[in-house]
This record gives structure tokens, C-alpha cells and sequence, in this order.
């Protein structure tokens, strides 16, 4: 009788791991969507240039932990710990992200300063502080995503693990906004006669937020380290520097096919990073139901839900659409789309005249949330069909020349993704601030304008534009099948060889 195989990774294990991923992008969801708001609503009226120099501060910090990612990842490959390679310092990172995130929400009265020297230390509070919050945020991202292949050998079991924590890691990075509420309700009933709009509000609902995930997302993350162990022994691997990576760009045509779907479409992520401000300029406030609320405090969630839904969908029915297509026509096809719907969303959004009903309140949320929702389907191939080109190009350089390389080849992908968001982070708080947007700013049609223009236009202009190096990609179908068949044969022959 064949012996039944045991389950290494427990169902709630994988559970375990995804809310640990949840929990360390809540982190970074919060950070990512009200940061600039925060300083908006504190500093704004010091310097309504906050936009401007903020996004700068913010793209510079970014390309900082980007390029300190091979450092780190070099720290954390010599290490030889007790409890293995990447889990000890799942435990080690939690401290430090949990901080700095309290302290980017920390408000400190630079205005007392006077007008020169407060704005020059403002600003480089700001600098550390962001700096320093990217960094963490790297030591928490690394050993936390590099763990899933060492929590089980069987393949079956991390995808299935890494299924859950996918979704886990979407649903994180776009729900900080329903905390925010939740909390905005609760001080809202303990101090009743409080005015909601005014700064000292502000300052102490931001204050509360961070402490609260400081601890909720902390033992969400945590749950990675006391429910999970390695079963899977690492072995030491070659170290990865920046001019590794550079140089398999350079050599690797394939590769570099994916970096420059990254860079082109850096915008896609713009809506996600705005999404606070957009509120604010583009609806504003609202009366629902009989509850006043506001899209840039107690209802930030609101904007973005049904982009949420049709994203999931076409999360979903990608991966059948790919299977059919493949990988090149699949991405085109979602490319052409969601550049028609955004531009044309674009077009009759600037074609409203000033006085329209859509320029504010509920029409102007219905507007939105209906073309949220036709242009939400676009982001189906955005994390996906990279992904998979990464995974087959692998097979295909050892299909090409019997050499594997997956540590350069994801360690390419997560630059790849770290660079664009940090250009769409920057991008999107750059049109904003040219926009002439504040929180004390009066709103006019040409602001708004500016401001759906990098809400809903340019992701998908560069959508399109990402989807003109895919063209030169050569892995379809056939080629798989005739790769798959030729390393199954040669890994047979291999395995004899070794037994012999």
C-alpha cells in the first residue's frame, strides 16, 4: 500500500503567515496613503509647498532602501542564528517598523521656530524620519517574503501558502482607511463636542492611529515568528550586489523586459498613493445616511471600494485568461483596455463644466466610484503576469544554458517594483502640489482637473506604455511546452547520474 504523505505546512500555518504579510502591509498601507496627509494637515499652512518638497524627500528615501536592500539581504544570508535563517529576524524587525511608524505620526510644532529655520528643520525631520521608516520597512519585507520557501519542500503547499498571503498582502495595503474610521468614531463619541475638521483633531486621531497599529499590526506580524519554523535548511548563497543585478540586466534580454514593464508602468499605483487627496479635491465632504463624512479623514475608505471589487475580479479570472492567451496577448489585452477607459473617464471628466453638480459632493462620488470600477479590471496582470515571466525565464536561461539564477532574478523583481512605486508615490504627491492643493486650499475646477488627471489619466497612460517592451517578449505556449519537456528530461538524467 502507498504511504499517505504528511502535511509539513498546516492549513493554519499558511493562515498564520498570510495574516503575519497582512499585518506588515498594514504597516506599510498606512504609512504609504497618510503620510502626506499628515503633514498636509499640520504643515501646509507653514508651507504650502509640503507637496512638492515632501514627494521629493519621499522618492529619495525610497531609491535609499531600495538600493540598501542587497545590503541587507547580504546581512541577513551571512547571519547563523538560532531558529534559522530568515525567521529570527522576523522577530528583530518588528521593533523597529512599529516605531518609526509612531514617529512619522509624531507632530512637532516647527512653526515656533520661526519661518526659515523651522521649514529647514521640518524638512530634515522629515528626511530621517522617512529614511529611516524605509529602511525598517526593508528589513521587515525581506526576511518575512524570503521565508515562504523555506516553510515547507513541497511545491504544492508554499503555493498554496502563497496564494493566501497574496491576497492577504492586496487586502492590507488598501484597508487602513476602515481603521482610521473606526477610530475617528470611537474619539468622536468620547469627545462629542469636538470639531472633526479642525488641527488639534487631526493631530490626535493620527496620533492614536499609529499607536494602534504600532500594537495591532506588530502582533499580527509576529504571528509569521511563534506559529511558523523553517523545515527547510538554507544553504548559503552567493551574495547579491547591485552590479550583480545590473549586469544581468545587461546580459539577460528577458529581464530587462520586466524592469522596463515596472519603469513605463510606474503610474499604475499613482490613484493608490493620492487616493487621500483625491477625496479631498474631487468629492470633499458629504452627508450619507445622516453621518457628515469626510474622504480625507473618516472616510478615506470610501473612494477606492469599487475599484477594489472589479481589481479582485479580474485578479481572479487572469490567471485562467493567461493560461489560454498567454502571457503577451493576456497583458495586452488589459493594457489597451484600461488606457481606453482612463482616458475617456479623463476626457469627459475635463469636459464637465465648473459649475457641474459632478465637481463635488455625492454625483461627483458616483462618478468616480463607477469609473473606479470600469478601470479597477485593468490591475488584473499588474502583479501576476510579472510573476509568472519571472518564474519562466528562470526555467528558460537553465533550458538555454544549464545555469539558474533565481536569487539575481527576484532580487531584479523586488528593485523593479520598489523603483516604481517610489516613482508613482513621488509622481502622484508632485501633481498634487502643482495642482495648488491643500488642506486649506480652495478648490477649483482646474485643480481637480489636474488632480483626475493623475488619479485615473496617467496610470493608464502608463499602463499602455508598459505594455510596449512585453511586446519584444518571446516565452509563449509552445516554448514553454518544448522547455518544460526538455528539463524534465534533462533533470531525469541528472537524477541517475547522481545515483550512480
Amino acid at each position: 500500500m502507498e504511504e499517505k504523505k504528511t502535511s509539513i505546512l498546516k492549513f493554519r500555518k499558511m493562515l498564520a503567515y498570510g495574516i503575519g504579510i497582512f499585518g506588515l502591509q498594514l504597516f506599510i498601507g498606512y504609512v504609504n496613503s497618510f503620510q502626506m496627509e499628515f503633514y498636509n494637515k499640520m504643515y501646509s499652512g507653514f508651507d504650502d509647498k509640503i507637496f512638492i518638497i515632501t514627494a521629493i524627500i519621499i522618492l529619495i528615501a525610497k531609491i535609499i532602501s531600495c538600493l540598501a536592500d542587497p545590503i541587507i539581504g547580504s546581512i541577513i544570508d551571512k547571519s547563523n542564528l538560532k531558529g534559522g535563517k530568515m525567521r529570527p529576524w522576523i522577530l528583530y524587525s518588528a521593533f523597529p517598523i512599529a516605531v518609526m511608524t509612531v514617529v512619522i505620526f509624531i507632530f512637532v510644532p516647527f512653526q515656533r521656530l520661526g519661518d526659515v529655520w523651522g521649514k529647514i528643520l521640518m524638512y530634515i525631520y522629515i528626511t530621517i524620519t522617512t529614511i529611516i521608516w524605509n529602511i525598517a520597512m526593508s528589513f521587515a519585507d525581506i526576511p518575512s517574503q524570503g521565508m515562504l520557501s523555506l516553510l515547507s519542500p513541497n511545491d504544492n503547499e508554499r503555493n498554496n501558502c502563497a496564494n493566501i498571503s497574496n491576497i492577504m498582502r492586496t487586502a492590507g495595503l488598501g484597508v487602513s482607511g476602515v481603521f482610521i474610521t473606526i477610530i475617528m468614531m470611537i474619539l468622536g463619541a468620547i469627545k462629542p463636542n469636538a470639531d472633526t475638521s479642525s488641527t488639534e483633531f487631526a493631530k490626535l486621531y493620527f496620533m492614536v492611529t499609529a499607536l494602534f497599529f504600532m500594537v495591532f499590526c506588530t502582533a499580527l506580524y509576529l504571528l509569521i515568528y511563534f506559529c511558523n519554523r523553517e523545515t527547510v535548511k538554507s544553504t548559503k548563497s552567493n551574495s547579491i550586489s547591485m552590479k550583480t543585478m545590473f549586469k544581468e540586466l545587461k546580459d539577460n534580454r528577458l529581464m530587462m523586459i520586466v524592469f522596463l514593464i515596472y519603469m513605463l508602468g510606474f503610474a499604475r499605483n499613482m490613484a493608490m498613493g493620492i487616493g487621500v487627496q483625491a477625496g479631498g479635491a474631487l468629492v470633499g465632504k458629504i452627508t450619507l445616511f445622516g453621518f457628515e463624512l469626510d474622504l480625507t479623514s473618516n472616510a478615506t475608505w470610501l473612494l477606492g471600494i469599487t475599484s477594489g471589487v472589479s481589481a479582485m475580479i479580474s485578479i481572479l479570472v487572469c490567471p485562467i485568461i493567461n493560461k489560454k492567451l498567454g502571457e503577451k496577448k493576456t497583458y495586452t489585452i488589459f493594457a489597451i483596455y484600461g488606457f481606453i477607459i482612463s482616458i475617456i473617464s479623463f476626457i469627459v471628466y475635463v469636459c464637465m463644466p465648473s459649475d457641474s453638480s459632478v465637481r463635488g459632493g455625492i454625483p461627483a462620488l458616483i462618478f468616480v466610484l463607477v469609473v473606479q470600477f470600469l478601470v479597477g479590471f485593468m490591475f488584473g496582470t499588474h502583479g501576476y503576469i510579472p510573476l509568472v515571466m519571472v518564474a519562466d525565464i528562470c526555467d528558460y536561461k537553465e533550458w538555454k544554458t544549464g545555469e539558474r539564477k533565481e536569487g539575481v532574478a527576484y532580487a531584479i523583481l523586488s528593485m523593479s517594483i520598489k523603483l516604481s512605486n517610489a516613482l508613482s508615490v513621488a509622481g502622484g504627491f508632485l501633481l498634487v502640489g502643482i495642482s495648488g492643493y491643500t488642506a486649506n486650499a480652495t478648490i477649483n475646477p482646474t485643480m481637480q482637473n489636474i488632480i483626475f488627471l493623475a488619479y485615473i489619466g496617467i496610470p493608464g497612460i502608463s499602463t499602455l506604455l508598459s505594455m510596449i517592451p512585453i511586446l519584444k517578449y518571446t516565452i509563449d505556449n509552445k516554448t514553454k511546452s518544448e522547455m518544460r519537456e526538455a528539463l524534465k528530461q534533462s533533470r531525469v538524467v541528472s537524477a541517475t547520474e547522481a545515483n550512480e
